[in-house]
């Protein structure tokens, strides 16, 4: 291994280590120490990388925004109708906050505003509902009266209410948790031609849960519960 790759591994793991240190101790209570020590290097080292604390932050955020940029693109380049980019790109946020603590932790500092960047990936995904809210509505696959910036505040509101939830419990941020909110929207959302066309699960699809069809109920009604539990 050469010596650019070292350095880059340990910028990398001491991105990590902070990252998992500011998930569970909140930016103001995180040590420096604690995170050369979970990284492995000394002090000096974590200073020849990073000058302070909030460099490193600073560096935690970055790494989010390139990976939830790229599940954005991920999602525009694979989607056949904007509604069901819409549904798949909630399950991959989702994921992506659930399973990746460098994503959660600097879409925390992001929407904190806790260094004063201007980052806000917050707004950035309200930015990508609205677009793909705006796209279905181009298409012509929003239900009649469907305000566009109604369901844009009722998505993104409840998207975050998940990611502050999941902090606690990361059942909030599961597959099965989404696939039940996209149940009850999506037949509210969705021209009903559109609907049978969707699946509230997503791209990758839990067992048993298929698009809307001749046997699934066409407005969301009692059965959710039972159903996402298939």
């Amino acid at each position: 291994m050469t010596k650019q790759e070292r350095a880059a591994r340990t910028r990398q793991e001491l991105i990590r280590a902070a990252a998992e240190t500011f998930a569970q101790h909140g930016y103001v209570q995180a040590r420096l120490a604690d995170i050369s020590a979970s990284a492995g290097v000394s002090p000096g080292a974590l200073h020849f990388h990073f000058e302070n604390k909030a460099a490193l932050a600073a560096a935690v955020e970055a790494e989010a925004s390139v990976a939830l940029r790229a599940v954005a693109r991920d999602v525009y380049r694979g989607r056949q109708i904007a509604l069901q980019a819409l549904t798949d790109a909630t399950h991959a946020l989702a994921e992506l906050l659930r399973d990746d603590v460098v994503a959660r932790s600097g879409f925390q500092l992001s929407c904190q505003n806790t260094l004063g960047t201007g980052l806000s990936l917050r707004q950035e995904w309200q930015g990508c509902v609205q677009h793909l809210l705006a796209l279905a509505g181009t298409e012509g696959t929003l239900a009649e009266g469907v305000a566009e910036q109604d369901m844009a505040t009722a998505i993104v509101g409840a998207t975050i209410g998940f990611e502050v939830l999941g902090r606690d419990n990361p059942e909030w941020l599961s597959q099965r948790t989404v696939t039940r909110f996209w149940r009850v929207m999506q037949p509210r959302l969705a021209a009903p031609q559109v609907l049978e066309r969707l699946n509230p699960a997503g791209a990758r699809p839990l067992a048993g849960v298929a698009p809307y069809g001749p046997n699934r109920p066409s407005r969301g009604g009692a059965d959710l519960e039972g159903r996402a539990r298939s």
